[in-house]
């Protein structure tokens, strides 16, 4: 920057609504005083390539473009051009994120319209009546040439096409993906194009080195992290965008839903980037009609499926999609009525049915991990343990395990019995009594400490064993515990299927399984019952990156926005985001008159 430049402004106007819509927008203005008006006035910043995809909110900006040629914000701000080798690395994140596209258009692929990957001499047509003569005579040309010649209406601009052959308006990643070259595209399209790697034949850009085209707009550009609301790099701002990008396609996919209760239903709406619900239908029948009317999936809570959904959606004809509770759900449970902020979002069938090929275990025997994303993954794992944060992040203290020294500390979590995991993943051992019975034949040594599961203690849902039962098996019952602090003080867990042997395997600890959890059979586990199917070995840190990172779909309870699990992680220091539902005082009554029926019966 010159000497002569402007001087670093010391306040700015923005227009009230935005602020209000955009709560994290002056953290693009570091060390500027930013004013809210009630003026018309226009916007020191665009979007420019980096526009993102419009969620249940609208757009929420991660990168600006700031300024204009001139704008003392602009020059103010401005940081030195990146060099063209790390141009080039942004550029294909921008291309392998399919960023920057007018929202919400169809995106259907190359096959679609009949072409191979980068084969198409591609006219745009900018949707301008005058310029109709001309629009023909390229075109005629273009089909003398090497490449089929199609023409199509330019993404970016909101007009119908002029000429009568042309392609609507689709998502401008359809047309890079089929592109040898473009011709008359809009600046924002030349733009990805060359991040693309496509040609620009001719108009804006043509010929354009795309690291002196993205140079100076990459020197404008400020990002900010929208759960944060702190600046971040370009690198994490273009994260955040793919993966909007890729949540507001997987919700479009979406028609109806079937089976989830009435206080999950706005997280849903936010998972699926909504801005209006999908039908969420009282039955199956209704699910499915409503599915092949709007032409979309049906999206079933998969333990509330009946058992002949998969069969009746195949008659149907219409595409099925499991959801479930992710794995670092709330904090609280689910049994309150507290809605969770991860989900497990599958298309195989639900995540702990071993029965099917499910999109989890399809990742953990074939995805390729780079060593930046298992960086990521031991991370998080680091920060999981740490923080103490498991599936339910319940209160209380650390309990008090009574083993005498030189005995092995051994966990046995209870779970609910009638839970369809364990229904679907257990094997010869189904129920809690049985559990205890067949880890106390194996370790006739050991010191086993029993834990019901929390929904147990709540009162809410089967499993409890008459406290006699238990003589001779447990040597302690714990309750009221939260999870991570009896793992800190036991030196192995025996489970059948309990999440609690994935929490004790971030925890380094061995794990024993009875059943067949998602975790069990990639060379982590004992397994008492082998997979079904073939199964590669993994490492630690190749299973978080799956079952943490690539896997879950999560929602940022604050912004209500997709985000990475490391906010989530972030958000579970905070209770009061997730509060318990309307239902939830009748709830604790229930709990309440069954923890007193299951103490005057001695169970536990």
């Amino acid at each position: 920057m010159s000497d002569h430049a402007a001087p670093a402004p010391q306040s700015l106007e923005l227009p009230a609504a935005l602020l209000a819509a955009w709560p994290h927008l002056p953290a693009f203005w570091p060390g500027v005083t930013v004013r809210a008006t009630q003026a018309d006035i226009p916007l020191p910043f665009a979007t420019g390539p980096f526009r993102p995809a419009r969620l249940g909110r609208g757009e929420v900006p991660v990168a600006l473009v700031l300024g204009a040629p001139g704008d003392p914000v602009g020059t103010a701000l401005a940081t030195p051009v990146p060099p063209p080798s790390g141009i080039q690395s942004l550029l294909a994140r921008v291309a392998a994120g399919r960023i920057g596209a007018p929202p919400d258009l169809p995106d259907p692929g190359p096959a679609a319209l009949n072409l191979a990957p980068r084969s198409a001499a591609i006219l745009l047509d900018p949707g301008d009546p005058r310029r109709r003569a001309e629009l023909e005579a390229r075109l005629v040309a273009l089909r003398c040439g090497p490449h089929p010649a199609v023409v199509a209406a330019d993404p970016f601009v909101d007009a119908p096409p002029v000429l009568p052959d042309a392609l609507p308006r689709l998502d401008p990643w359809t047309l890079l993906d089929a592109a040898a070259e473009l011709h008359g595209a809009s600046r924002d399209l030349a733009l990805l194009g060359l991040a693309a790697g496509v040609r620009i034949a001719s108009g804006l850009l043509a010929g354009a080195d795309p690291a002196t085209a993205w140079g100076a707009l990459l020197a404008a550009t400020r990002c900010v992290n929208p759960f944060t609301a702190q600046p971040c790099g370009l690198e994490e701002a273009l994260e955040i965008l793919a993966l909007w990008k890729k949540r507001a396609a997987e919700g479009r996919r979406v028609a109806a839903c079937l089976g989830v209760l009435p206080y999950k239903r706005a997280r849903i709406v936010s998972l699926l980037g909504r801005s209006t619900p999908p039908v969420f239908a009282a039955g199956t029948e209704a699910g499915l009609r409503a599915a092949r009317m709007k032409g979309g999936a049906l999206l079933a809570w998969s333990a509330a499926a009946p058992a002949d959904l998969r069969r009746k959606a195949a008659a149907a004809g219409v595409e099925l999609l499991w959801l479930e509770d992710g794995f670092i759900r709330s904090a609280g449970l689910g049994a309150e009525f507290r809605a969770g902020a991860s989900f497990a979002l599958d298309a195989g069938g639900p995540y702990y049915d071993p029965a099917v090929e499910t999109d989890l275990e399809r990742l953990l025997n074939s995805a390729e991990l780079p060593p930046a994303l298992l960086r990521r993954a031991a991370a998080l794992r680091e920060a999981i343990v740490a923080r103490g944060v498991t599936k339910y992040n319940l209160p209380g203290g650390a309990p008090a395990i009574a083993a005498p020294p030189g005995r092995r500390r051994i966990l046995v979590p209870g779970q609910v019995e009638d839970d369809a995991s364990v229904l679907r993943g257990g094997g010869a051992v189904r129920s809690n009594l049985a559990l205890l019975q067949a880890v106390r034949a194996a370790e006739p040594d050991a010191f086993l400490v029993y834990k019901p599961h929390p929904d147990l203690e709540a009162g809410f849902r089967r499993g409890r064993i008459p406290a006699a039962r238990l003589k001779g098996l447990a040597d302690q019952v714990l309750t009221g515990a939260p999870m991570a602090e009896v793992l800190r003080q036991v030196d192995a867990v025996h489970t059948i299927t309990s999440l609690t042997g994935f929490e004790a395997l971030l925890r380094g600890l061995p794990v024993t399984c009875w059943g067949r959890p998602f975790y069990a059979g990639w060379g982590l586990t004992e397994d008492r019952e082998p997979p079904l199917r073939p199964r590669r070995k993994r490492s630690l840190d190749e299973l978080v990156a799956v079952a943490l990172i690539l896997y879950p779909r999560c929602v940022d309870p604050l912004t209500e926005l997709p985000c990475p699990p490391e906010v989530l992680l972030d958000r579970m220091a905070r209770p009061d985001l997730f509060p318990t539902g309307a239902r939830g005082g009748l709830r604790a009554v229930q709990g309440i008159v069954m923890r007193w029926l299951a103490r005057w019966r001695n169970w536990q």
